[in-house]
């Protein structure tokens, strides 16, 4: 239900959309349908590359289609890097916004033309759109509220179901005129190449993202000053962004930079859901549930159909825990997330025993494996999320959000070459038990470290 009140925040608007700020709401489906767009495309992509010639695929071997879809995941985030320093020097964060839509669209679009060239051509646009988005519009949500507002966190929950309800629904879609036998046969009986699915299901990604930009240039409205470049900035503010970093500045930038690298090994693990995990899937999983039979992409679905079942949940855990005063500061919550998803890869690492003992492995052992890894998710990402917008000086919002957003490049880039060495009939097991040994390890050694950490947050929680 949509509500109204008189509170204004901090760019003076009288709030609605469940009592937070009008601008969530578009903030929230433009980011909904920029996640369509590329889980969509990450459904499919890394199945596009090792399928075969002959049914309309590039016919990469894994090493190869892994290394393409590491660097192509791990450039996505890095983008962020100067995407933010653009906008906080330049463009400022609603233009920054629009034009990062519009070329993630083009993107996809290339990628709609059965041709090698225009293939990288599309992930090159996809990069630099995405570069331009992704750091400006999280940061947007933290210019909605007011320093101390106690609903910054649930802001940033309800933003996350946007990420996730587009997650939901991009690999069922875009799987199914990927991989569908119904859609399939469509296509031979109105006379069309079947190999042509693929990039049919290319063209409703970018479908997806024209529709997200077209909703942000119609709630502009909505956003503050703080949003826009620095020409339309005053003079006393152009004054504050020239000022030199405080120590406490300095002390939550160091904070920053120790939780980027207990990120960027969560991730590390978690984004085998695009590339090892969606082999396991497609190759070594029973893609049958009831007698119905299913496309391995919408595996997924299962991840973020579980972020919107328990995003509340959790929302109201840490509430609860805070009246009590025992809530976990974000570092601990940093090193629940790296626990849970190293749990995940030690149920994956059973599955994979399994396969290779009986040919398949049952399609639960990947629904316990995304159910603990979006345990991890939701008590890192959408926190880790919150709190760079607590901790990042306001002139550097963007440019730090992009640094988190580069924990989320390197984790992938490590990820697409774990993914290399995917072996279904040798040292499978291994592997994921590897990634599990690591990432619970890291939630050990962050443990130990949680009271310096906190220091260096200087008063953040």
């Amino acid at each position: 239900m949509i509500m109204q009140d008189s509170t204004l925040t901090s760019a003076g608007e009288p709030t609605t959309f469940g009592g937070h700020p009008r601008g969530l709401r578009t903030l929230f489906f433009t980011e909904m349908w920029e996640r369509f767009s590329y889980y969509g495309m990450r459904a499919i992509l890394i199945l596009y590359l090792t399928a075969a010639v002959a049914g309309g695929g590039l016919g990469f071997d894994n090493e190869r289609a892994g290394a393409v879809y590491g660097w192509y995941t791990s450039l996505v985030y890095l983008a962020a890097l100067p995407g933010g320093f653009i906008a906080d020097r330049f463009l400022g964060q609603r233009r920054s916004v629009l034009i990062g839509g519009i070329v993630i669209a083009l993107g996809h679009f290339c990628l709609a033309i059965p041709s090698l060239t225009f293939f990288y051509l599309g992930l090159a646009l996809i990069v630099a759109g995405t570069g331009f988005l992704k750091p400006n519009v999280s940061t947007m949500v933290g210019t909605l509220y007011a320093e101390n507002d106690p609903r910054r966190d649930g802001g940033f929950s309800i933003f996350y179901m946007g990420i996730n309800l587009g997650a939901f629904i991009a690999p069922l879609v875009v799987g199914y005129f990927a991989q569908s036998a119904a859609f399939l046969d469509w296509l031979r009986a109105h006379g069309i190449d079947p190999r042509h699915a693929w990039h049919v299901a290319f063209s409703i990604a970018g479908i997806g993202m024209l529709l997200g930009v077209i909703q942000f240039a119609l709630g502009k409205r909505h956003f503050g000053p703080a949003v826009e470049g620095p020409r339309e900035q005053t003079a006393e503010q152009q004054e504050k962004r020239n000022e030199p970093l405080s120590r406490e500045d300095w002390s939550r930038l160091s904070a920053i930079a120790v939780l980027f690298v207990f990120s960027a090994l969560f991730w590390s693990a978690f984004e085998q859901a695009g590339s090892s995990l969606n082999l396991f899937a497609d190759r070594l999983t029973d893609n049958h549930v009831f007698g119905f039979a299913f496309p391995s992409s919408w595996f997924q679905s299962l991840q973020p159909l579980f972020i919107i079942g328990l995003a509340p949940v959790f929302a109201w855990l840490w509430l609860w825990l805070s009246r009590r005063h025992s809530e976990p500061s974000s570092p601990a919550k940093f090193a629940w997330g790296l626990f849970w998803v190293g749990t995940g890869f030690l149920v994956v690492a059973w599955g994979a025993v399994v396969a290779q003992r009986s040919g398949l492995a049952s399609p639960w052992f990947l629904f316990f494996v995304y159910l603990f890894h979006t345990f991890g998710e939701l008590c890192l990402s959408p926190v880790g999320l919150s709190t760079v917008t607590k901790l990042a000086p306001k002139r550097l919002a963007s440019l730090m959000m992009g640094v988190w957003f580069f924990s989320l490049s390197v984790g992938n880039k490590a990820g697409g070459f774990i993914a290399g060495h995917f072996d279904p009939r040798g040292s499978l097991p291994q592997l994921f038990l590897i990634v599990a040994a690591f990432t619970i390890g890291a939630a050990a050694v962050l443990v130990l470290l949680l009271k310096p950490i906190r220091r260096l947050m200087a008063g953040a929680h």
